[in-house]
């Protein structure tokens, strides 16, 4: 971008009379085509849409009720008493993301009992605000104790947990959502108020408090672009400006440790930094800021390159929520929160409208298609915080979570899905997905309807008909191969497909084939358009195989699959002994694919042969059987209740997990003093730790309980004589809450009763290895291991073994 272009801003009501903010302002290159003007046809995303208007919005504004988080607002305008309150001090933003999710859906779907409502919401919103503008329920409700997270004076924890900032970001975006969509300037009035508060309180020589979770500033950007008034992008910058300035100690974790000019690495909490890139990339669009621009072109190679995974998701660990060094990329464990895919599509998106390349627009689908997709279940009303790449059965879509907001982030983003379609430069019209749909946009060359005609992304074959409103009309039509069609399986060098073979991709004007060549991954088609005209492209649907870079330890001896846009994973639902860790499919394999539409909402299935692998008792030598392999679309996982799954397929034995040959534990009934039959079965799941904090596999753990004495428990199949039990603790320091218990002893069931063996040696208790203890002989038909947790932390198991 050599400078930014100017657009008009339109005409706005704005405070007693109307809004006439009309004036020239920078903007992005590119502009989106607005999502109220594309309509989708298709069978893939418009039921998803519908599911999400129908399904979701309802059921999260009834668990915001449930919760608490209008009483938030109720008590905060003095109409409820304060008594007890919800968790987390962001919890006021579910409620304005939303309102934002339920705006979008009455652009595209009237419904005038949804419209009564936000009116009513927006009511108790507005008697909440204080006089000022301030607007912040944990603090002005008035609580006997104020949450840790917040300071006796406004602002001054925001570089820290306060999220009072955060919460004013995602107010604005709701509150210009809904405007445009119901010409209503009730949320609009309260945000205004709220953001020239901001305006009087921060800038230089005034507070200097930076953000301490990122998105403020994308709201600035966008108040600014609603009402023209510059002192909210200055303030936006101030926010963006101050971070790493030394004043206030700084963290990887915010994105503080250095002015963000200065950072080319992404680091922490992964959410925070794709909503800061997003927002540097907002205000260099709207004041050609250069450095601004630099920094996050470098930021975004090193996730193309080292820290992105294949499913399009960011973070690879727990700790932090947080990108992990680079290549750090480990499955089981993966985090790859469900709000950070959502921050990487706006990212992506605003980097596509900065510079025009098809690559950010083929990382947007492939996040689109999967990490993110993921993150919702069919049915609409249970939902992923964190996206694993592979499960030993430990994970379980939840109905709501305390911390929620990837469900309200998940019901915000759905209804906009449309507006990442197309987009516009002039007289230069971008497709970027594929989508059955009608369209209308306006050129300076005249207004054009676009109609999409497809199967994708089970089918490549796209049809697109052109109708100028005019007879005829000049302009540029940018179709988009994408990389996956060119077989780059992402930019960069992380991921590559082990076919190379490049293969043609047919484009007919009116069943006449083109010759073209490919421009930053667009096809430019520039002629007089007609009524009538239709342009057709073929894209290969192959089936790939997909390796990741060597330094990828975690998917060495593996490959992936993809089939177009969507990634695939192995369901023990849907494969013999309900087993997929143990399976071994040949890089030589053939996959078949089969369209299912009764099958999970309608799938497209593959299959292939492959082999599992099984140990035997009391021997090395593991039995080996061949069988047909399925696999279904990543982002349908678990919808069918908890099982094993993974999307890195071994094609070396040496990669895979054999099925647990069984044994005394195995065939035991779990019990513990921590109720959740997930981490019971990790109890005997013969998976081996690498160390005591590997998150890789499944642990049972008691935090956040302290100093408290608690217990696990085999009730054996049958009576057993028993000598030895070992056991490997999880242990997560020094970031973590578990450390190895302070001790711990065996009992044993007799008539009734629980004894204690008696000691013939005991392994001193330590992390990192199996710790064993050896009893004189008993006859028993259960074991209880007692454990005492250390004084300040908790404790947790990765395997209890008996012999």
């Amino acid at each position: 971008m050599k400078k930014p272009c100017t657009i008009l801003l339109m005409f706005l009501s704005f405070g007693g009379g109307k809004i006439s903010a009309q004036q020239k302002i920078g903007d992005y290159l590119i502009q989106p085509v607005d999502f109220t003007r594309v309509h989708f046809t298709d069978q893939f995303w418009a039921p998803k849409i519908e599911v999400n208007r129908t399904i979701t919005i309802p059921y999260t504004l009834q668990k915001i009720r449930e919760t608490g988080r209008i009483d938030n607002f109720l008590k905060a305008a003095g109409k409820m008493p304060v008594g007890k309150i919800t968790e987390f001090p962001f919890d006021d933003t579910d409620l304005y993301k939303v309102i934002e999710g339920a705006s979008y859906s009455l652009q595209v779907r009237p419904d005038e009992a949804l419209n009564r409502t936000l009116d009513t919401l927006i009511q108790i919103i507005g008697d909440a605000q204080e006089p000022d503008g301030y607007l912040y329920t944990f603090r002005t409700m008035k609580p006997e104790k104020l949450h840790p997270w917040i300071s006796v004076n406004r602002w001054e924890k925001d570089p820290d947990l306060s999220h009072e900032l955060y919460n004013s970001g995602h107010l604005y975006e709701a509150a210009v959502a809904h405007y445009l969509a119901t010409g209503k300037r009730s949320l609009l009035k309260i945000a205004l108020k709220n953001a020239d508060l901001l305006v009087k309180d921060f800038g230089p020589g005034k507070a200097a408090f930076f953000p301490g979770h990122q998105v403020v500033e994308m709201g600035l950007a966008r108040l600014y672009r609603v009402t023209g008034k510059k002192e909210y992008l200055d303030l936006a910058k101030f926010f963006l400006d101050i971070r790493g300035d030394g004043k206030i100690k700084g963290a990887e974790y915010s994105q503080s440790h250095k002015m963000v000019t200065d950072q080319h690495e992404a680091v922490g909490h992964a959410v925070r930094a794709a909503y800061m890139y997003t927002g540097m990339a907002d205000v260099a669009a709207l004041t050609g800021n250069r450095k601004y621009v630099n920094a996050i072109n470098d930021i975004w190679k090193d996730v193309i390159d080292h820290k992105l995974y294949l499913t399009g998701g960011i973070g690879a660990t727990g700790n932090g929520e947080a990108f992990g060094d680079a290549y750090h990329l480990p499955n089981m464990s993966a985090y790859a929160e469900t709000c950070a895919s959502i921050a990487n599509v706006y990212w992506n998106s605003r980097m596509f409208l900065m510079n025009g390349d098809a690559k950010y627009i083929d990382v947007l689908e492939r996040i689109l298609y999967n990490g993110l997709l993921s993150g919702v279940s069919l049915s609409g009303d249970k939902f992923f915080y964190p996206n694993p790449l592979a499960s030993m059965g430990q994970h379980q879509r939840s109905e709501w979570f305390s911390c929620a907001c990837c469900i309200s982030n998940m019901t915000r983003f759905m209804p906009s899905i449309p507006g990442y379609v197309y987009a516009q430069k002039e007289n230069d019209l971008y497709v970027n997905l594929y989508v059955a749909n009608t369209a209308t946009i306006e050129l300076p060359a005249g207004k054009v309807s676009l109609e999409q005609q497809t199967n994708y992304p089970w089918d490549g074959q796209v049809k697109i008909k052109v109708k100028p409103e005019k007879e005829s009309s000049s302009f540029a039509l940018f179709v988009r191969i994408p990389g996956w069609a060119s077989q780059d399986a992402v930019p960069g060098n992380l991921y590559t497909f082990l076919d190379q073979q490049k293969r043609p991709i047919p484009i007919r004007i009116n069943g006449k084939l083109v010759e073209y060549k490919i421009e930053n991954g667009y096809v430019k088609l520039n002629r007089e358009w007609r009524n009538g005209d239709v342009v057709e492209l073929l894209l290969p649907m192959e089936i790939e195989k997909v390796l990741a870079h060597s330094a990828v330890k975690d998917d060495n001896d593996r490959y992936a699959i993809q089939r177009g846009p969507l990634v695939y994973c192995l369901e023990g639902t849907d494969n013999k002994d309900s087993a997929v860790l143990n399976i071994v499919i040949d890089k030589e394999a053939t996959f078949e694919n089969a369209f299912k539409p009764g099958f999970l909402n309608g799938v497209m299935v593959l299959t292939a042969n492959g082999t599992a692998t099984k140990r035997q008792i009391d021997s090395d030598q593991l039995l080996r059987s061949t069988q047909t392999v399925m696999a279904i679309p990543y982002y349908a996982w678990n919808n069918r209740g908890a099982a094993e799954m993974q999307v890195w397929i071994p094609f070396n034995e040496s990669a895979a997990r054999p099925k647990p040959a069984p044994s005394i534990a195995t065939k035991s009934k779990s019990s513990s003093s921590v109720s959740n039959p997930r981490m019971l079965r990790t109890l005997n799941d013969q998976y081996e730790p690498q160390n005591s904090q590997d998150h890789n596999g499944g642990y049972l753990h008691w935090w956040p309980r302290q100093n408290t004495t608690e217990w696990v428990q085999y009730d054996f199949d049958s009576t057993y004589t028993i000598t030895e039990s070992t056991v490997y603790w999880f242990d997560d320091e020094p970031f973590g809450g578990c450390r190895i218990p302070r001790s711990y002893k065996l009992l044993f069931q007799q008539n009734g009763k629980w004894l204690p063996v008696e000691m013939v040696r005991m392994d001193s208790i330590r992390k990192d290895a199996y710790n064993s203890i050896y009893f004189k002989p008993v006859r028993t038909n259960a074991l209880r291991m007692e454990i005492q947790l250390p004084e300040a932390h908790s404790s947790g198991i990765h395997e209890w073994i008996i012999k």
